[in-house]
């Protein structure tokens, strides 16, 4: 049973950064996933993938793992590429991309 310890990216639906400032962590399946029959739902009966936990900082998830004896791998994030520019750049004369209209 391995677990992975990571900061949730950003939700493409959402302006915000809400959910993205706690480690989270997720277990690995141990059991693949199987169709069942009657309704064509997928299923598995290992439970450990529904569960999340969520954790202030890594340490702390990192703690939690070596005191549980749960192998874990630590995942770190990405710096995101944010560029500040005002809505008025839109209208610059010297603007580095071409207006279409």
């Amino acid at each position: 049973m391995t677990a992975r310890i990571f900061k949730p990216a950003k939700n493409a639906m959402q302006s915000g950064r809400a959910k993205t400032k706690e480690w989270q962590l997720d277990y690995e399946p141990e059991q693949p996933r199987t169709v069942e029959p009657l309704m064509g739902w997928t299923s598995s009966g290992d439970m450990k993938q529904q569960l999340t936990l969520r954790f202030e900082t890594k340490e702390e998830a990192i703690a939690y793992c070596e005191r549980k004896g749960v192998a874990y791998q630590v995942l770190e994030p990405k710096d995101s590429a944010h560029r500040q520019i005002a809505y008025a750049d839109n209208f610059a004369f010297g603007r580095w991309e071409p207006w279409t209209h």
